[in-house]
């Protein structure tokens, strides 16, 4: 496999928490959650690391100063995911490999199902590819668009989905690989242009099927990977979940 960059996206605050800590240091099983996130790239063999920091930047540092290969980049606004990712943009190779983008908050991430991404990206030879799964009532997620012959063709938020858009059960999960100079390619095109204001991550894909570069989407993510916490009620899901797959604060 290719030379993978991974960038992982930690600078939340993580308000519905009600915790003064930043979101991924929420503990989740005994941990802060961004340490199972951290497992399961070392588990599939990722090279780098990016965290991209921002609220409370030096505790998130400090809690990870243990671990090796982590570089970190600064969000110092928050100003969406796309700008986020445009934060760690001087950390990335300037030339060559791929890029794993995934979210901090999501310590269910499977190992296996990054592998399978990551295969299915080299096979393909694709410039984009989500990572997906399938969900009944998937409430507040970002539905897969596909046309008639079943070729990605975009992420549409809830928000802004139509009730055919809302009836799609496969879901965008935040995950995804990159080849490194398409997503460079892409964020330098990135805009706010929305009524948020903010630079969506999730307009990249689009950016980059637009302009004739290979994107698609494959629901290759598991089911227990749709458990991603926003609330310390979610947290006490995902800890069930993980204390019947088996997990411990020792694992």
């Amino acid at each position: 496999m290719a030379h993978t960059t991974a960038i992982v996206l930690a600078a939340g605050k993580g308000t519905r928490m009600k915790s003064s800590l930043p979101k991924v240091l929420y503990p989740v099983l005994g941990r802060p959650m961004i340490h199972w996130v951290v497992d399961a790239l070392e588990k599939v063999g990722v090279d780098r690391k990016i965290l991209v920091v921002g609220y409370e930047a030096e505790m998130v540092r400090a809690e990870l100063s243990g671990r090796g290969g982590i570089e970190f980049a600064l969000q110092a606004e928050q100003l969406g995911t796309g700008h986020a990712v445009q934060m760690a943009k001087n950390l990335l190779p300037t030339s060559g490999g791929r890029v794993l983008i995934l979210a901090g908050d999501s310590p269910l991430v499977q190992p296996a199902s990054l592998g399978r991404l990551l295969q299915r990206f080299d096979d393909g030879g694709f410039d984009c590819l989500l990572g997906t799964l399938h969900k009944e009532n998937p409430i507040g997620l970002g539905r897969i668009v596909r046309d008639p012959s079943g070729a990605f063709l975009k992420i549409v938020e809830q928000k802004d989905a139509n009730d055919q858009e809302k009836s799609i059960t496969e879901v965008n999960m935040s995950t995804y690989a990159f080849d490194n100079e398409a997503l460079q390619w892409a964020l330098s095109r990135l805009t706010n242009q929305n009524a948020q204001g903010e630079f969506y991550l999730t307009d990249c894909p689009a950016i980059l099927r637009e302009a004739g570069r290979k994107v698609e989407a494959a629901a290759v993510l598991e089911a227990c990977e749709a458990l991603s916490i926003n609330t310390q009620e979610e947290a006490g899901l995902v800890e069930a979940r993980m204390k019947e797959m088996g997990y411990s604060c020792e694992s």
